[in-house]
C-alpha cells in the first residue's frame, strides 16, 4: 500500500506532521479527517520511518529491545505524553535514540499508530519488545483514558526491576570473577611452575613425599591432558542444558535449585517480591487479577513457581481469595499470604502487596550484603589454601635434602 507524507492541524491548532499508508490520496485525506485533522498537504511519501530503519535493524540482527531499553523507552514516553500526543510523542523518542534497532522498533509501533491503531495494538506488532503483560497495561489504560499516569506506573515497576536485576548481578560478579582468578592462579601453577620446579628433583634418587607426588601427578594430568577435561566440561554442559529442555528434567532441577539452602530461599523471595510488586501495580491501574496473575507466571522461569503461579489463577477463578491460595500453594513467604490476606479485608490489596514487595527487597539486599562479606573472605581462605598446600609440596622435598645433607 502507498505511503503518504502529510501535513494537518489538530483541533488544539498545532501542527501535525506523519506519514501512513492508504490507497490513494483521497483514501489518505479521509483518514486524517476521520481522526479530526485539518489537512493542509498530503503527497505520496517515501518508506515510513520504520522501514526506513529496518534495514540496520536486519543488518546488526538486534530484533528487540533490551530491559534497559524498553525501561529507559517507558520512563521517557510516560513523561512526554503528558504533553504531547501519542504520535508526537513515538516519534520524539525516535528521533532521539541513538540505536538503530530501537528507532526501527519505535519506529513501526509509530506507524501502527499513524494507521489508527491502538497503541497496545502497535505495540503488538513487536510483540519480543514489549511483552503481553506490558500491552495489557497498556491497553487498561487507553480504555480507562488514563493512559500516562499508568505509563508512570509501568516505569516505575521497570526501573524498580531493572535495580532488583542490577543488585542479583552485583552481588554475582564480584564472587564469580574472584572465583575465576584463584582457579587461573592454580591452574598457572600446576602446570607451568611445578613442572620446572620438579625437574630439579629428577636426578636426587629419593622418594618424595606424599603430598609432593600427589601435587606432581594432577600437575602432569593438568598439563598433559587439560583438554580431555576442558572437552568434558563442554560436553557436560552441552548435555545438561539439553537434558533441562525436557519439561519433566527442568521441573525436577527446578525444584531441587528451591531446596537448596538459602540459595532456594533466594529464588522464592525474588519471585514472591516480582509478583507482589506487579499484581500490585495492575491492581492500582484497575486490570482484572486473574488476568494479572495469568500475565505474570508467563514471566516466571522456575517451572515450580510458574505452575504455582498459574495454579493461583485456576482458584481464584474457582472462587477463592488470593491470599487463600497463596496459602495453599505452600512455596510463597508466609508475609506475603498474612499481608494480602489484610489487603483483602481491609480493600487495600494492592497496597499491601506493595509493602509485601518492599520488605522481601530489603531483605534481598540484607542477605546479599552478609553474604558477600562472608564469601569473599571464604574464597580467599581457599585459595590461599590451596596455595600454601602447593609452595608446602614444594618445600618438603627441599627440607628433606637439607636433611640428607646434614646427616
Amino acid at each position: 500500500m502507498p505511503s503518504f507524507s502529510y501535513v494537518a492541524i489538530d483541533p488544539a491548532g498545532r501542527e501535525r506532521r506523519g506519514t501512513l499508508n492508504a490507497a490513494n490520496d483521497s483514501g489518505a485525506r479521509s483518514v486524517l479527517e476521520a481522526r479530526k485533522l485539518y489537512v493542509v498537504k498530503v503527497s505520496p511519501g517515501e518508506a515510513t520511518e520504520s522501514t526506513a530503519r529496518s534495514l540496520p535493524l536486519l543488518t546488526w540482527g538486534k530484533t528487540r529491545l533490551t530491559s534497559k531499553q524498553l525501561t529507559l523507552f517507558t520512563r521517557q514516553f510516560a513523561t512526554i505524553t503528558q504533553v504531547s500526543p501519542l504520535e508526537e510523542a513515538l516519534r520524539t523518542i525516535v528521533r532521539q535514540s541513538e540505536q538503530d534497532h530501537v528507532r526501527a522498533i519505535v519506529g513501526s509501533v509509530q506507524a501502527g499508530v499513524l494507521e489508527g491503531r491502538r497503541l497496545a495494538d502497535a505495540m503488538a506488532r513487536e510483540p519480543k519488545s514489549f511483552p503481553p503483560l506490558y500491552r495489557a497495561m497498556v491497553a487498561a489504560g487507553e480504555s480507562s483514558g488514563s493512559l500516562p499516569e499508568i505509563l508512570e506506573r509501568v516505569a516505575a515497576l521497570l526501573e524498580r526491576q531493572s535495580e532488583i536485576r542490577g543488585k542479583v548481578m552485583s552481588a554475582l560478579a564480584y564472587p564469580i570473577v574472584l572465583t575465576l582468578v584463584a582457579i587461573g592462579v592454580v591452574a598457572a601453577l600446576m602446570i607451568v611452575v611445578v613442572p620446572k620446579v620438579v625437574e630439579q628433583f629428577d636426578d636426587v634418587g629419593q622418594q618424595m613425599p606424599l603430598l609432593t607426588r600427589i601435587v606432581i601427578a594432577l600437575s602432569d594430568f593438568l598439563a598433559n591432558w587439560w583438554w580431555v577435561l576442558a572437552l568434558v566440561l563442554v560436553l557436560a554442559a552441552v548435555a545438561g542444558a539439553r537434558a533441562l529442555r525436557e519439561e519433566n528434567i527442568r521441573f525436577a532441577f527446578d525444584r531441587m535449585m528451591l531446596r537448596l539452602p538459602l540459595i532456594g530461599r533466594l529464588i522464592r523471595d525474588l519471585h514472591a517480591a516480582s509478583m507482589a510488586r506487579t499484581l500490585s501495580t495492575m491492581i492500582e491501574s484497575r486490570l482484572p487479577l486473574i488476568e494479572g496473575l495469568r500475565l505474570t507466571s508467563q514471566t516466571v522461569h522456575n517451572r515450580v513457581l510458574r505452575k504455582a503461579t498459574f495454579d493461583l489463577v485456576e482458584a481464584i477463578r474457582g472462587g477463592g481469595s488470593l491470599s487463600g491460595a497463596l496459602g495453599r500453594a505452600g512455596v510463597f513467604p508466609p508475609l506475603v499470604v498474612y499481608l494480602a490476606a489484610s489487603g483483602e479485608s481491609a480493600g487495600r490489596l494492592d497496597t499491601m502487596l506493595a509493602q509485601a514487595a518492599s520488605y522481601l527487597e530489603r531483605e534481598f539486599d540484607n542477605f546479599t550484603a552478609t553474604a558477600l562479606s562472608l564469601l569473599e573472605p571464604a574464597i580467599i581462605v581457599v585459595m590461599g589454601a590451596i596455595v600454601a598446600l602447593i609452595v608446602l609440596a614444594i618445600l618438603l622435598p627441599i627440607l628433606q635434602l637439607q636433611t640428607l645433607i646434614g646427616s
